[in-house]
């Protein structure tokens, strides 16, 4: 995910990190419906702890973005939208922490078919999580944002993501 220029539509941008994000979900979920069928295996649990940092990492960059940028503009004109979705924010990083406990405790028990089943468990959840809240952004929020604001205003928005 990359912070976009101001010459950049600003709601693009979050769509293609949404799309980024949607790669790494889908590998999240073979690779833990794969430990929890086959058990521990070095290079699927890679695949695990790279979804673990790219969620980390990018995710939050994505989140500020719309928390910090998006957000504050939008609200001038319409106001439950980015609560819901402030709220889900604050839903997935309870989620995440739970995934990353899980991701911790199969690196420390490896052989646990238990700690398996508990990383597939919690990472079924946040994915379905996360793509529920992308296609509410991706065909609710997102359509409100360029119906309500104008060109100046998404220039604003694209300004505060840098």
């Amino acid at each position: 995910m990359t912070l976009p220029h101001t010459s950049i539509d600003p709601i693009a941008q979050l769509m293609l990190d949404h799309d980024q994000l949607l790669e790494q979900l889908a590998s999240l979920r073979r690779a833990t419906r794969s430990l929890e069928a086959n058990g521990f295996s070095p290079e699927v649990f890679g695949k695990v702890q790279k979804s673990l940092a790219f969620i980390e990492e990018e995710v939050s960059i994505h989140n500020r973005s719309e928390e910090e940028a998006l957000f504050p503009v939008l609200e001038r004109y319409v106001e439950g939208p980015t609560r819901v979705m402030r709220e889900e924010h604050k839903v997935l990083k309870t989620e995440f922490r739970k995934f990353r406990r899980a991701v911790s405790r199969l690196e420390r028990r490896r052989m646990d078919s238990g700690a398996a089943r508990e990383l597939s468990d919690v990472s079924q959840s946040l994915v379905q999580l996360f793509v529920n809240h992308i296609h509410k952004e991706n065909h609710i929020l997102f359509p409100l944002v360029q119906r309500f604001l104008t060109k100046e205003a998404l220039r604003e928005v694209a300004r505060r993501m840098i």
